[in-house]
């Protein structure tokens, strides 16, 4: 039976979002091929997200196992944190091509997880002195906490290098 109302810009649009789910279950795929991270993680979550954006946002994903072209893109795209925010920002923004509303709709609610949801990150340049400096004040272990997308993209990115 097909819905009463859904958002859509025709009457024959179905309001499932199948460009958004095909983008999350690759991201998912190669996530769990490289066995980078335990799947109930928040950190896992944040990798599989920030794939799933890039894959979607790149004109939609496409059908099939990912080409070799394709896994090139995502190679470079999730190299670079600070590239990688602004063209997720400036590509949904804009209409992406062959996605429904409900496909924005997640993408963009996947995207304000990432930069609002804050996680525990270590903080390398604060691991304290090398074992033979004398310590004087033992100060308790840094803990920075960072927003989401800047954990789960090198994770995305080393999924994309192991895949």
């Amino acid at each position: 039976m097909p819905p009463e109302h859904h958002e859509g810009s025709g009457g024959a649009e179905l309001p499932v979002p199948m460009a958004w789910m095909y983008a999350e279950y690759l991201a998912d795929e190669l996530l769990r091929t490289g066995d980078l991270m335990e799947p109930a993680t928040l950190e896992y979550r944040a990798g599989r997200d920030a794939l799933a954006l890039t894959i979607f946002l790149l004109d939609g994903a496409v059908a099939g196992a990912l080409p070799a072209a394709r896994v090139d893109e995502l190679r470079l795209l999730t190299a670079y944190g600070p590239q990688w925010r602004r063209w997720v920002c400036e590509r949904l923004r804009s209409p992406v091509r062959g996605c429904t509303d409900s496909d924005l709709a997640l993408a963009r609610a996947a995207w304000r997880w990432l930069e609002e949801t804050e996680l525990l990150a270590a903080d390398l340049e604060a691991i304290g002195p090398l074992p033979w400096e004398p310590v004087e004040g033992v100060e308790e272990e840094s803990q920075v906490w960072t927003p989401a997308w800047q954990l789960g993209l090198p994770l995305g990115h080393l999924a994309v290098h192991l895949y």
